[in-house]
């Protein structure tokens, strides 16, 4: 199959690249800067911020295989903080690259699949996109965006032969964690006094998580399925109980659970 994978430098990306690759599909990937590149594998210099970036990508594809069976939209950053700390222009930039990046190039995915009357699209959100995670505020509302983008494409693409997927990871240990932007000024402290503990532990979750690799080989699977399910939790029990949790007990209730663990 052909694949197309944005973001595939490090983490998610470059294991699923790496995996889907062995597995014997032709994979490409988009990058912004990249110094390792694993062979087999076509590289595709774009910013998921850049139309033309976007729109070149799926294009120079299309020249050299006339076809894409799949596109994995992983190519994401985040932005931490208490929400009042976060400014404009971080709120702007958390959409622009998680939620727009992946517009941007279903944009014209979309067109080529629906014509292929063939294709699987599978977008990353996270279990923040199921859960509004405090201190990550801006990156649990660009990941609710995807589930609800994805959500009605799905209804709209039915019945075309595309099949629209959302990813829920867990925490992992990646380079995500270390790439974060978090805020950071004095008064952050003064107005959340447990943000600094809080944060410690969110980083502490996601750097003693689980390995990318364990992921990819769930992408590999999912890839070859004939169906693949409209979603997938990927995560360590616990977080996945969380996720049952939020469905079956009153929302003030599971706010206060939350909030404990995040220490507030």
């Amino acid at each position: 199959m052909v694949i197309l994978i944005t973001g595939i430098t490090s983490g998610f990306g470059k294991a699923m690249a790496e995996r889907l690759n062995a597995d014997g599909h032709k994979v490409y990937g988009t990058h912004r800067h990249c110094e390792e590149f694993i062979e087999g594998v076509t590289y595709i210099k774009a910013d998921a911020t850049n139309e033309d970036d976007c729109r070149n990508a799926v294009e120079q594809v299309l020249e050299a295989e006339g076809r894409i069976d799949v596109f994995i939209n992983n190519a994401g950053m985040g932005i931490g903080g208490p929400l009042e700390f976060c400014s404009i222009e971080d709120a702007r930039r958390q959409m622009d690259v998680n939620w727009l990046g992946m517009v941007r190039f279903l944009h014209y995915i979309i067109p080529v699949m629906r014509r292929q009357k063939s294709g699987k699209i599978i977008c990353f959100s996270s279990i923040g996109g199921l859960i509004g995670l405090p201190f990550q505020g801006l990156y649990s509302a660009s990941k609710f965006a995807i589930e609800g983008y994805c959500e009605a494409l799905r209804i709209e693409l039915r019945g075309t032969g595309v099949s629209v997927t959302v990813i829920e990871p867990g925490d992992f240990s990646t380079k995500f964690t270390a790439s974060r932007k978090s805020v950071s000024a004095e008064e952050v402290g003064d107005a959340y006094p447990t943000y600094a503990e809080s944060l410690a532990s969110i980083e502490k979750d996601e750097t003693t998580g689980l390995k990318p690799e364990y992921l990819a080989g769930k992408i590999s699977r999912i890839v070859m399925k004939k169906n693949p399910a409209c979603s997938y939790i990927i995560s360590t029990f616990e977080q996945k109980l969380s996720v049952v949790i939020k469905k079956i007990v009153p929302q003030k209730l599971f706010s206060s659970i939350i909030a404990s663990y995040y220490k507030l």
